[in-house]
């Protein structure tokens, strides 16, 4: 795809994202409250969660010890000066005003009986932490079910916040489809996920997109130590029908399961009898597979592997000869990639562009393979929908890599497949035209993508009428929600925007969402109900990689303080850092300074993007042959 990037050393990850999370942890050591405990599984962030929320308060803390259990009260030796009965322990430690305690689950008994009878007796603010799976004290476990403490189970980091991680300490941000991989791969586990970021790095796997400020990865997954330790349970099966079941799935997954199949251990078959095409799968070895919840059967009879670690892994581990025997020829992945472009298809048709799974086409970009190009624009134009627009230049991008290297391939030698030859390349032009048209689309709604500004047009969608703020010239030509938009919008009725922005946001369209919400917050006469969509939008907008369309501008605008925009508005004119200093009385340091806080909270990366955030006039970023004519 590009350059190697050159390793480098991973800095400390800094503390990202978990906005509520965080607030919900503070809240619960305030007031009458008496504390909270946290939960989840091993390396989900709660110890860097538990520790940002007590920063700069007067705090206690202590943390469970591995192989302690014989040892009373190990974990409280730095607060108990001597050794102690459980009413002394708690006398001693009945003053401190918050008490933190890490790995819960590793306390012996005299620990957390204490931690119990501080939550019973004392006015001690409890913060918890406890690992999921472990065996956990019934002392510490009655914190929670028996009510005297809220309980937070910790979530997976959103997928946003897992991007801006990974590009923590490069050069540049991980291209979507990259860190969507590290995202699924991780599975919440930061970290697995720095110790295969590191990985990656050290050996020189990244490489640079061309034409952007990113970096890409494709290709097999690191076996780093922790990647085994996650999938022991899998490489170490012995089973000769677990083993040869596994790998099949993870070559060409999903497969089906012939619940009939007359071949099993009770129904010998003889070789010569057996139907053409792929064995049937073993169904004795699926059964014991899905008990020990290594294989997941959906509800249409598919069978896929259970985690996203783990088709990935034994893929890598596999040898040369059982990959080629397992792996799918190039034209089989014609048949899956068509019906997950069909299942996509039907949903945009539905105006519900919801998250589905989308394996084969993911699994492809993730090894490398070429992408056809009509599927790849088919996935941006979904992404884009949603309001993914990096991810959708991204997927745009991968159409036309495909296409610029089967356009470099070697001419076809035999005569009477021409005609054939013809008609893909006709076909193979047209899905073309489609990706450049959706990497424009999605590079003209984002400042970070954009490499030139596109000229000034008129909307080509109905919708778009509305998204820009003239939804008369969509009268009539509208359905559904759209329809409902555009209706609350010519009217300027608050209440129902919002309730056409939420319809948008429980069908997938966050983008359109945001900007519904964002004509909502201007045409409330109530201040509270304005506030409430405005801070609904901008939350929305920012799981919106970076978008930003004129209905967005003034929403953005707002975010910054009146000297901010005075000064962002003078600099998207073109005016230097010292003129505005000049103009506005002002030091060059205080406007350097005003437009860097600007930036952050535009997201954008220079004073380039400013004039496309400043400047709401509809725009049509479209290759000419798409552009209509507009009459005169």
């Amino acid at each position: 795809m590009g350059d190697a990037v050159a390793p480098e050393p991973l800095p400390r990850w800094p503390f990202i994202g978990r906005e509520d999370e965080l607030q919900l942890v503070r809240r619960s050591l305030a007031g009458s409250r008496r504390g909270l405990v946290v939960t989840g599984p091993p390396g989900r962030g709660k110890t860097r969660l538990v520790t940002e929320a007590v920063r700069g308060t007067d705090c206690a803390r202590v943390a469970g010890i591995p192989q302690a259990h014989r040892m009373p009260f190990a974990a409280f030796a730095p607060l108990l000066p001597e050794p102690v009965t459980l009413h002394r322990a708690v006398r001693l430690l009945s003053g401190v005003r918050t008490l933190l305690v890490d790995d819960a689950h590793l306390l012996d008994d005299s620990a957390a009986a204490l931690v119990h009878q501080l939550a019973v007796r004392s006015d001690t603010r409890l913060l918890i932490v406890v690992t999921d799976g472990a065996p956990v004290p019934a002392a510490v476990s009655r914190l929670w079910t028996g009510e005297l403490l809220s309980r937070l189970p910790l979530g997976p980091l959103p997928r946003e916040e897992t991007a801006q991680l990974v590009a923590v300490g490069a050069d540049r941000t991980p291209e979507p489809l990259t860190a969507n991989r590290l995202h699924r791969l991780a599975g919440g586990d930061l970290r697995l996920l720095r110790e295969l970021l590191g990985a990656l790095r050290g050996d020189g796997r990244l490489t640079r997109v061309p034409g952007t400020d990113e970096w890409a990865w494709r290709g097999p997954v690191p076996l780093t130590p922790s990647v085994r330790e996650h999938t022991a349970r899998l490489l170490t099966r012995t089973d000769p029908g677990e083993r040869e079941t596994l790998d099949r799935l993870a070559f060409a997954e999903p497969l089906p399961v012939d619940l009939d199949d007359p071949t099993g251990p009770e129904h010998p078959m003889d070789p010569a009898d057996r139907p053409a095409g792929p064995a049937p799968l073993d169904l004795a070895a699926l059964e014991r597979l899905e008990d020990d919840g290594l294989v997941h059967v959906d509800g249409r009879g598919a069978v896929r592997l259970a985690h996203p670690l783990h088709g990935p892994v034994l893929r890598a581990a596999a040898g040369g000869l059982r990959a080629r025997r397992l792996a799918r020829a190039p034209e089989e992945y014609g048949p899956a990639l068509d019906a997950e472009a069909a299942a996509l298809t039907a949903l945009i048709g539905q105006a519900d562009v919801r998250t589905v799974p989308a394996p084969v086409g993911d699994w492809l970009v993730a090894e490398g393979v070429p992408v056809p190009a009509g599927y790849a624009a088919l996935r941006a134009r979904y992404a884009r929908l949603r309001g993914e627009v990096r991810e959708a230049a991204a997927w745009a991008r991968e159409g036309l890599c495909t296409t610029a290297s089967a356009r470099s391939g070697p001419a076809e030698a035999e005569a009477e497949a021409e005609a054939e030859a013809e008609a893909e390349a006709e076909a193979g032009v047209g899905a073309a035209a489609e990706a450049r048209a959706e990497l424009a689309l999605a590079e003209a709604q984002s400042p970070a993508l954009a490499s030139v500004r596109h000229p000034a047009h008129a909307p080509h969608d109905p919708y778009d009428a509305v998204r820009l703020g003239t939804p008369e010239r969509a009268a009539g030509r509208l359905t559904g929600v759209f329809a409902a938009h555009a209706d609350a919008l010519t009217h300027a009725d608050g209440p129902a925007l919002d309730r056409a922005a939420g319809e948008l946001e429980r069908r997938g369209f966050l983008l359109f969402s945001a900007e519904a919400y964002a004509q909502a917050a201007a045409a409330h006469r109530d201040p509270a109900a304005a506030r409430t969509a405005r801070t609904r939008a901008v939350a929305l907008a920012r799981r919106c990689q970076g978008a930003r369309t004129p209905a967005l501008a003034a929403l953005a605008l707002g975010e910054l303080t009146a000297r901010q925009r005075q000064i962002v508005t003078l600099a998207a004119t073109g005016l230097s850092n010292r003129q505005i200093a000049e103009r506005l009385t002002l030091s060059i340091r205080t406007v350097g300074n005003h437009l860097y806080s600007a930036y952050t909270r535009l997201g954008a990366s220079d004073r380039t993007a400013l004039p496309r955030l400043t400047d709401p006039r509809p725009t049509d970023p479209r290759p000419a042959e798409f552009q209509e004519k507009q009459p005169a």
